[in-house]
């Protein structure tokens, strides 16, 4: 189900790779087999001596201003998720709004009309491709770039996406740079 109700995406173990990865560190799962449990183990770098500075080959990539600042509509169930999101499109210079529940989205006043929504295709009550239709119904939103943001990423979903009114459709876990990149990309003259 797009809810998620049995299970997770699986993506817990890659973003904490890439989070341990981030900070010069490694991480490893082992397990005996079925019913035996699992070990998960995190090895990150300490700094006796103080705090040093990465060298500059180990530095996330700086946050660049955006060319077309805009107003971003974000709906996603997951508060990380949200708020990760959010603060990466504010370092930008984008104006974000944001929601956890797709209901809220559509009680959202009518005169309010993000340049850009990006969708969580798995919300409760109501899944992303629903709220999208939904809100392609306001005239508000004639104008707004809808984004899919799901842990799902074959070619059916993505037909599934554009058949739905989205320009694009983000696999989770999605990089600031691809974020941004992406953003910047729906503003450029054709």
């Amino acid at each position: 189900a797009l809810d998620r109700s049995r299970g997770g995406l699986g993506l817990g173990l890659a973003i904490v790779k890439s989070i341990v990865l981030l900070h010069g560190g490694t991480v490893s799962a082992h397990s005996a087999g079925a019913g035996q449990g699992s070990r998960f183990v995190v090895r990150v770098p300490t700094c006796p001596d103080g705090i040093e500075s990465l060298p500059p080959e180990r530095l996330p990539p700086s946050v660049t201003a955006a060319a077309h600042p805009c107003t971003v509509l974000l709906v996603d169930d997951n508060p990380d998720v949200l708020q990760a999101m959010a603060a990466l499109l504010e370092l930008s210079g984008h104006r974000v709004a944001t929601l956890a529940d797709p209901a809220a989205a559509l009680r959202l006043p009518s005169e309010f009309a993000p340049e850009v929504a990006i969708l969580d295709i798995g919300l409760p009550g109501m899944d992303g491709y629903e709220l999208a239709l939904e809100l392609g119904k306001r005239p508000a939103f004639s104008e707004t770039r809808l984004i899919a943001l799901s842990g799902y990423g074959q070619p059916a979903d993505r037909a599934r996406s554009k058949s739905a009114g989205f320009c694009a459709h983000l696999v989770k876990p999605v990089s600031g740079n691809q974020l941004a990149a992406l953003i910047e990309s729906l503003f450029q003259p054709s």
